[in-house]
């Protein structure tokens, strides 16, 4: 069976709980097609709304007398890794229960090991919680000390920092129920970041890693036959939003790095995506990376829609 890295976008989640626990029987559906095709999944996913929502609620309810005691962002996203693959194991089950699949769900509450010295501590990026206007950025920050910036037209977010993930520590436990055919939820958030000192101690750091380039760490670490990243397009394209938008069938290495010069993927979006994909198949023997939609995953396996990545185009000679 070939082993599959899937990094789920927001976009498969949800903003709170209420919206992501409906949100993920949807995604749910997607995953157990793709074990039905007689895929090994792994599951990587995104946490900025849900790490910065729990963040901001016991900040509130530290500073309001209600005798919570402060709690780090580290601990902030093992939160968010615990109730998201929560969500997921428990729809991820019960689809699998339907069809009447007999197969292990687990979640690994996962740390990625970043260096203490990463440049992404000083140059705050990784956008989390949720979007306020600019006049309640500003009394947040003057009351926090916070770092705001404005996202997309969206209104404005905090920005930690996001270093790149160095080692996955909880890698040969991941391996391990890989093995045994379990569907594992790893990496979660990007994973729990932390820091590791000469005698090879952790320690949690305020920061939150990229979901898609620890999946694809993963993917390398795994030799994953494919890492598929699923986000909100079909297909990735160049000049997104013009007349002259186009879909990508195909990527190659050169050609992704031509357009990321020219400018085509935007940094909060896609960029982090297609990055992710060239540093996974350059890193790998033979896998290929596939971005598509959650709705169109099965389809894109199959080769009907998604944008494929490989090392290069394949050459035909008559």
């Amino acid at each position: 069976m070939k082993n599959i890295v899937i990094a789920l976008g927001g976009n498969a989640l949800g903003n709170n709980a209420e919206e992501q626990l409906k949100l993920v029987k949807s995604t749910a559906k997607t995953i157990v097609d793709l074990v039905e095709e007689g895929y090994n999944v792994i599951i990587g996913h995104g946490n900025g709304p849900q790490v910065g929502m729990i963040n901001l609620a016991m900040d509130f309810a530290s500073n309001n007398g209600a005798g919570t005691p402060f709690m780090p962002f580290a601990e902030c996203g093992a939160m968010s890794q615990g109730y998201i693959g929560y969500h997921l194991q428990q729809s991820i089950s019960n689809e699998l229960n339907d069809r009447g699949i007999n197969k292990n769900v687990a979640t690994v509450v996962t740390q990625v090991v970043v260096d203490k010295n990463d440049k992404a501590f000083v140059n705050l990026s990784k956008p989390v919680g949720m979007f306020y206007s600019k006049e309640e950025a500003e009394k947040i920050a003057a009351e926090k000390g916070f770092t705001f910036v404005e996202d997309a037209g969206r209104g404005y977010r905090r920005v930690v920092a996001s270093p790149q993930p160095k080692r996955i520590v909880e890698l040969e436990t991941v391996k391990e129920l890989v093995e045994r055919g379990t569907i594992v939820i790893t990496v979660g958030g990007g994973g729990i970041p932390v820091i590791e000192d000469e005698r090879g101690r952790l320690e949690g750091v305020a920061a939150v890693i990229d979901k898609d380039k620890s999946s694809a760490k993963l993917a390398k670490d795994l030799n994953a036959d494919m890492l598929i990243i699923l986000t909100a397009v079909d297909r990735v394209c160049i000049n997104f939003n013009k007349s002259n938008q186009e879909e990508l069938s195909t990527l190659d290495i050169k050609e992704a790095e031509r357009y990321i010069e020219e400018g085509h993927f935007a940094k909060g979006s896609m960029l982090p995506k297609v990055e992710a994909c060239m540093d996974y198949v350059k890193n790998s023997n033979n896998g290929e990376a596939l971005i598509t939609s959650l709705e169109k995953a099965k389809d894109a396996l199959h080769g009907f829609t998604g944008t494929v990545i490989k090392k290069e185009k394949e050459c035909i000679f008559s």
